[in-house]
């Protein structure tokens, strides 16, 4: 089977994985790592205030789409997909930045709905996980928006139960209720309020309470793990499948918030382009925590590595 690249533009980041695909004999696909890449460029900057993405937004994501084309071409990537959500999907300009994919990166990129994200989500989150600790409820947290997949996993295949986008991520949490560095108590409170309205409407959908395992897939969610570890550096593999209780995911989401940014800066595996969003990021998912557990879904969180990425290389399969 082919080499493919997949390419996964959110509001915070955007990211590329190179993989080969091989077929199994049970008809199921494995994806092998060449190569994987995480750039952060906030395309999404401002788009919830004003509408339009910014010229200098467009300009770091055309520079790290260019350096993904030379990635993609040197590894042999004979397949390319890009998908892009949440700030194209609400962006009066949007036709500027789908002129200057097809310009750099020679395809068009997709605008796929919130539900697809999540599917697609869901397909790579689930990938490495036993069958019987399902059915699973998978959280992308990104920047413009948050999706929550429910559904089952064969070792082959995904059958989805429920999955609904809604519009809350670190990005627009923090461009709406956040306004001070570090935040006051009345801020934390507003954004916490703002955060348990928007989710409700996933919530409405998704029935969490049929859950037996939750998945936490993106930046926000990886890079709360590696802090709750106190790595000394980021390491995806000390990530990868690692576990944070209620507890933990409050006293994390309790220092981010308390620290300002400098020190946020500090801390080795907080990535310079998440520095001024990832307090909003441990919000959100603080929230999902507290709402699952009233709705009496699962009480811990996995901490997934595989995404929505993987999901679209496993696409072109």
């Amino acid at each position: 089977m082919p080499r493919v690249a997949a390419i996964d533009c959110g509001t915070n980041s955007i990211r590329l994985l190179v993989a080969e695909l091989t077929r199994r004999h049970d008809g199921s696909v494995d994806l092998r790592d060449l190569h994987r890449e995480m750039r952060v460029v906030r395309l999404g900057q401002g788009v919830d205030a004003t509408g339009r993405l910014a010229p200098e937004a467009l300009e770091r994501t055309r520079e790290a789409l260019a350096a993904y084309t030379v990635a993609a071409r040197r590894k042999g990537a004979e397949q390319v997909r890009m998908v892009a959500t949440s700030a194209t999907r609400d962006a009066e300009n949007r036709d500027e930045f789908f002129a200057m994919t097809r310009e750099v990166l020679g395809v068009e990129a997709e605008v796929i709905t919130g539900d697809e994200e999540a599917r697609l989500s869901f397909t790579g989150a689930v990938g490495e996980q036993d069958p019987d600790d399902g059915p699973f409820l998978v959280a992308d947290v990104g920047g413009g928006s948050t999706e929550l997949v429910l559904g089952t996993w064969d070792g082959a295949r995904a059958e989805i139960l429920g999955a609904k986008s809604v519009d809350i991520g670190c990005v627009r949490i923090t461009e709406r209720a956040l306004p001070t560095d570090p935040p006051t108590d009345a801020d934390v409170e507003a954004a916490r309020g703002l955060a348990r309205e928007v989710l409700t409407g996933a919530f409405d959908v998704v029935d969490v309470a049929k859950a037996q395992t939750w998945i936490g897939v993106a930046g926000t969610v990886t890079t709360l793990s590696a802090v709750a570890q106190n790595l000394p550096e980021y390491d995806s593999q000390a990530t990868h499948l690692s576990t944070m209780t209620r507890a933990t995911l409050d006293r994390v989401t309790a220092e981010l918030l308390a620290a300002d940014h400098d020190a946020r800066a500090a801390n080795p595996v907080i990535h310079p382009g998440r520095v001024d969003v990832i307090g909003g990021g441990a919000l959100v998912v603080q929230t999902l925590a507290d709402e699952l557990a009233q709705r009496g879904g699962p009480d811990r969180l996995v901490v997934s590595e595989k995404d929505i990425l993987d999901g679209i290389a496993l696409s072109l399969a």
